[in-house]
């Protein structure tokens, strides 16, 4: 056989196939994959192909492909067939359909279904503007960004009722896009969970990693919990941070929302008492992330409503700049009662802002717009009158407006004591020492006085009983010598 012939002989077998898969009068098959047609890059799966009872043979084709992709035969009862990927990788995404054979020919193609291979590029990231946390009836806007440039976004709501939309990347600068969806109006009868994938458009079946999923929050009116820290609101970097929720309600689950971030994973609410209820929040050690203002929410296992927002929470990361600013205190660092206090803190390097905290006291610290005096940016905290509550370690901080939540290093510590008396000055030298103990111990003197006047009163009694006694004994001496 010439070879121009073989080659006429095969294209008429392709074109035969090609008329029998086109024009079969068989029902089309279905094709699905399992677990999904969504795959994290290394992970198996597999793609079934349901068609009639009695065929002989399935195959698979992936578009953009000549030959087909894999061929099978069918399993019991003989209307199934599998085609396993031990491995997914980015040459194995695409668009597929499958086929069958059975005794009165070639079935029409399946639909297509659309295979994704994920893990490929890093993961965006997720976030909610202005807010995760929505009152019932309101709209908010998502936001996915990525680092890399990716160009195409995919959005994707994971509770039922599911869907997805896919949204054009803006550009921004040093190579980074993100893309904007509105969502809304916000109704408590659903849960809404996001996810965000990123690709390149050349390559629409090749993605990122997932984003971290992002619960939007339906806003309530039920009584609001507290947020508090333990470590107080200054924490250093690299410190270990936990958050704590707390309220009257027995609310059986605790949500946690950072300004301008995503919601923090939910904890669980356990009682410590009848009545109360709590959860805690582990942050891990102490990034520049984790500066910013917090809300803790309360919420029941029968509804999807949350209630209505703690008071708002500040973390201050201490350490994120070099410079450490110096604290001194006028008049001085012991005071009487009722006296005016100045603290003052300063910096040799540009700072916009100072903050003046109090050891162990949970109030966020003072904060104060800085002045630039004698080659220094300084603020003076005034405490006018001080009483016995100002007793206390403080220190200052500073930090840019760029910035608020980080700050530099801490001063070095300052013990500011309140005195209930008068106000004690210490010592300028040895003499002033010594009349300043004596000054300050009269009752010594006193005493000394007391013991000298009586030894001197024992004296004089004593001369006197000498000098009664000596006449009467000089006469009694006399009578004798005349008897």
């Amino acid at each position: 056989m010439t070879p121009s012939l073989t080659a006429l002989l095969c294209l008429g077998l392709r074109v035969g196939l090609r008329t029998h898969v086109q024009a079969g009068t068989l029902p089309k098959p279905t094709i699905w994959a399992e677990p999904g047609s969504v795959i994290p890059w290394g992970s198996s799966m597999t793609i079934c192909c349901q068609g009639t009872l009695g065929a002989r043979e399935f195959r698979l084709d992936k578009e953009g492909s000549s030959a087909p992709r894999d061929r099978q035969p069918p399993l019991e009862p003989r209307d199934k067939g599998k085609f396993s990927i031990p491995h997914m990788t980015p040459p194995d995404a695409g668009r597929y359909h499958c086929y069958y054979l059975s005794p009165t020919g070639w079935s029409e193609r399946s639909d297509p279904l659309a295979l994704v291979v994920t893990g490929v590029h890093s993961k965006p990231t997720l976030s909610a503007l202005p807010s995760p946390v929505v009152t019932s009836g309101g709209n908010v806007t998502l936001h996915c960004g990525s680092r890399q440039g990716l160009d195409k976004f995919i959005l994707t709501k994971e509770r039922e009722p599911k869907s997805s939309c896919t949204l054009d990347a803006q550009r921004r600068p040093y190579g980074q896009t993100q893309a904007l969806h509105p969502v809304g109006p916000m109704t408590p009868s659903h849960r809404w969970t996001f996810r965000c994938h990123g690709f390149n458009r050349d390559t629409p079946h090749v993605w990122s990693a997932p984003s971290d999923p992002l619960e939007l929050l339906v806003r309530g009116v039920s009584g609001k919990p507290s947020l508090l820290t333990p470590q107080g609101p200054v924490v250093a970097s690299g410190q270990s941070l936990t958050l704590q929720g707390h309220s009257d309600v027995g609310y059986d689950r605790f949500a946690l929302t950072q300004e301008g971030g995503q919601a923090l994973p939910q904890r669980p609410g356990r009682q410590p008492q009848a009545g109360l209820s709590q959860a805690d929040f582990p942050l891990g050690p102490v990034t520049s992330t984790h500066g910013g203002r917090y809300r803790c929410y309360g919420g029941h296992n029968l509804s999807s409503e949350w209630s209505a927002p703690s008071d708002p929470l500040d973390v201050l990361v201490a350490g994120w700049f070099p410079d450490t600013p110096s604290l001194s205190v006028q008049p001085g660092p012991v005071v009487a009662s009722g006296e005016n206090v100045t603290l003052l803190c300063q910096s040799g390097s540009t700072k916009e802002t100072f903050l003046l905290s109090k050891e162990g006291s949970a109030r966020p610290p003072l904060r104060l717009r800085s002045k630039y005096r004698d080659g220094h940016f300084q603020a003076e905290f005034s405490m006018s009158p001080v009483t016995s509550a100002h007793n206390g370690t403080y220190r200052c901080y500073s930090s840019l407006s760029s910035y608020p939540y980080l700050l530099s290093q801490a001063s070095a510590p300052l013990e500011l004591v309140v005195s209930a008396g008068d106000t004690i000055h210490p010592p300028q030298n040895k003499s002033d020492a010594s009349s300043e103990i004596l000054a300050s111990h009269p009752e010594d003197y006193t005493v000394e006085n007391l013991i000298r006047m009586g030894v001197a009163g024992l004296i004089l009694l004593g001369l006197g009983i000498l000098l009664f006694q000596a006449p009467h004994g000089h006469g009694g001496t006399q009578d004798a010598a005349r008897s």
